[in-house]
């Protein structure tokens, strides 16, 4: 943990005196300058502060539809040799398909408001989750099952005592690459959606060159990514305290 911390402390510094000494203020800023323009530009315009807002319910909404679907379907696919072979394989496509490219399908059946953000970030992070809960069930011992059916277990002990556990891992990888996804979704979305969200300010601090101010909303977005990140990473802990029995 400290040499993680020295790491940061010194990439900082170096980040600090690099952005002095060599770098061109339209277009980068040292870190000191980005703390100073964190205040009055995350807080001192209330347009971009209700855009923060907004922006962060529009992740949280689509990163739950995306655990609660994404979980189902995989589920649901997972439990049987057929769903796997015949319905996986689909769900593997479309999750190397560019989703950027069915933007314009995302604003053409929910329009230019929140609802369109919040399916195209539903889109990024339901997939990860149902490839992920699909493989962590295909990981589950056939020995185990055998041994659970055979000793009367019903299918919804197996899941419980056997599936669940076992596939905890990896439902939780799932989780935090789609929570990431999730906001970088919503983000893309709202730089060609939105005329007032969080993408728009990107673009105005990006144009006018205010590199301070655009590291400042940079940074608010990746601290909102690392706390989400690590309430998930309590979430496994909650669910994996057997590992330590």
């Amino acid at each position: 943990m400290a040499i993680r911390w020295w790491t940061i402390a010194a990439l900082i510094v170096l980040w600090e005196v690099a952005a002095r000494w060599f770098g061109d203020p339209a277009f980068v800023a040292p870190p000191s300058a980005v703390l100073r323009a964190l205040i009055p530009t995350m807080f001192g315009d209330p347009k971009l502060t209700a855009a923060l807002g907004m922006a962060l319910f529009e992740m949280v909404t689509a990163f739950v539809l995306a655990v609660m679907a994404g979980a189902t379907i995989g589920v649901l696919i997972g439990l049987t040799t057929v769903g796997r072979r015949s319905l996986f394989p689909f769900v593997l496509l479309l999750f190397g398909l560019p989703q950027v490219a069915l933007l314009p399908l995302f604003i053409l059946m929910f329009g230019l408001g929140p609802a369109s953000r919040i399916a195209f970030g539903f889109s990024h992070g339901v997939l990860p989750i149902i490839v992920t809960t699909v493989s962590g069930m295909r990981a589950v011992s056939p020995l185990l099952l055998s041994s659970a059916r055979s000793m009367g277990a019903s299918q919804a002990q197996v899941l419980r005592h056997i599936i669940f556990p076992t596939m905890v891992a990896s439902v939780f990888t799932g989780l935090r690459l789609a929570m990431s996804l999730t906001l970088l979704g919503v983000i893309l979305a709202e730089l060609f959606v939105s005329t007032n969200g969080i993408g728009n300010y990107t673009q105005i601090f990006a144009e006018t060159f205010k590199p301070a101010q655009l590291y400042a909303l940079i940074l608010v977005l990746a601290v909102t990514a690392v706390v989400l990140n690590e309430l998930v990473g309590l979430l496994e802990s909650r669910f994996s305290r057997w590992k330590q029995l």
